[in-house]
């Protein structure tokens, strides 16, 4: 029984900046990759950025220099800070993050159920 949720999203002009949040619950014993995804309408689901346990960022290119990803792996939560927003980046953004349960369970994948960010122009 693992959760994540988001929080964060809305609608914000052309320009401005949106906070994720993302927090994992439920019976956990790692919390491995974290990351963000998103999906415009009519798109494919497409990787914004990730971050692992130890602190290892990847980001898309269409993010890069005005998304900031990070992590608290106590508090088991990722965050996405999103400046400069343009049009382009509304979407329903969704967490994931490979967790696993105990000690010798496998890792699994975990998606939360999406948060909308809309740009205006």
């Amino acid at each position: 029984q693992v959760q994540l949720m988001e929080s964060g999203g809305g609608l914000v002009q052309a320009g401005g900046s949106l906070r994720l949040s993302c927090a994992a619950s439920g019976t956990i014993f790692s919390v491995n990759v974290m990351g963000w995804y998103r999906q415009a309408p009519g798109k494919q689901r497409e990787l914004v950025a990730t971050i692992t346990s130890s602190g290892s960022i990847n980001y898309a290119d269409s993010v890069k220099g005005r998304f900031t990803i990070s992590r608290d792996n106590a508090k088991k939560m990722v965050y996405l800070q999103m400046n400069s927003l343009k049009p382009e980046d509304t979407a329903t953004y969704t967490c994931n993050a490979g967790i696993k349960q105990r000690r010798f369970s496998p890792e699994l994948p975990y998606w939360g159920q999406g948060t909308q960010a809309t740009v205006s122009s």
